[in-house]
């Protein structure tokens, strides 16, 4: 510890106890700054582990990537289902949030939650300007640190509980990517638009024809992934062109092994909503002929 010009001075030039006192008082000062110091450094050691956002800090099993665009009215209760799902499996994970650019309170909203409820460690990532879906999946991708990351929207169009469905495949060896389909198993389906499921099918149909693969739902939102697979793939779609640009991709993974599972699902309809248009169909046509055909670059 140094002591201040003045008191140095006063010290040369005492006599020998009252320099011997003031030894002391410095010894003493210098001894208590330690204690002080390993103190904290012990109760640190004691309770760091206890905090919440600190016991999934060690080794998060699974990344949950939130994309939100305008979702006030959703997202809180999106990740309070997250939340529970992820605390009743026992599921070590982080969460990551990526709003893009969005004009309503979905910020605040998020920030509110992660004040509210420190079970699960959030990070929230601001994309400005609104660069759409894709995009800020991508955000979300490279950020991510868990083994396993998986693509949740901002909606309840997908049920949280049924990450264990996804992450059995892969958690019992068997799998390296995991689709949720919509249309196969005996979960619940929301009756909506007809030209939908067949514009679903239609894609999956054609995407099937150039991966070889015979996925039933290409176009779900439900997709989970080894990390060091879908971080080392190269992708550019900005939009809802994500899905069928990371269907060529990962088919083309050396010895990929690509499983489904039937989920629920609890569609929107515009007026609740739903984002995706006609316009988006016909991207994703184009995307399924670029990336089959002549953009072929997978990895970085």
């Amino acid at each position: 510890m140094e002591l201040p010009y003045a008191y140095k001075d006063l010290l040369c030039n005492s006599n020998a106890p009252f320099k011997k006192a003031l030894s002391t008082v410095k010894e003493k000062i210098t001894i208590n700054k330690a204690n002080l110091v390993r103190n904290l450094w012990q109760l640190m050691q004691q309770f760091l582990p206890l905090l919440p956002f600190t016991k999934h800090m060690k080794e998060a099993l699974l990344s949950v990537i939130i994309p939100a665009y305008n979702e006030e009215r959703a997202i809180a209760q999106v990740l309070n289902k997250v939340f529970n799902s992820l605390e009743n499996n026992n599921i070590p994970a982080e969460v990551i949030v990526v709003d893009d650019a969005s004009k309503d309170k979905t910020t605040e909203e998020v920030e509110r939650f992660m004040e509210a409820d420190p079970r699960f460690p959030i990070r929230l990532i601001r994309s400005n300007p609104n660069r759409g879906k894709g995009f800020v999946i991508r955000q979300g991708i490279m950020a991510a640190t868990g083994q396993y990351v998986l693509v949740q929207d901002a909606d309840h169009e997908y049920d949280p509980r049924e990450y264990p469905r996804l992450l059995s495949p892969v958690l019992d060896g068997m799998a390296d990517v995991v689709y949720g389909s919509r249309f196969m198993g005996g979960k619940p389906h929301r009756i909506l638009f007809f030209w939908h499921s067949i514009g679903n099918k239609f894609l999956t149909t054609i995407s099937n024809a150039f991966t070889n693969l015979n996925l039933t739902d290409m176009e779900s939102g439900y997709k989970l992934f080894k990390r060091e697979i879908i971080q080392s793939i190269y992708l550019k779609e900005n939009r809802f062109g994500f899905e069928p640009e990371v269907t060529a991709k990962v088919a083309r993974v050396n010895n990929v092994r690509i499983y489904e599972v039937g989920i629920s699902y609890y569609g929107r309809t515009y007026a609740e909503g739903k984002k995706i248009n006609w316009k988006d169909g016909f991207r994703a046509i184009w995307c399924i002929l670029k990336y089959n055909v002549w953009d072929k670059k997978s990895f970085k």
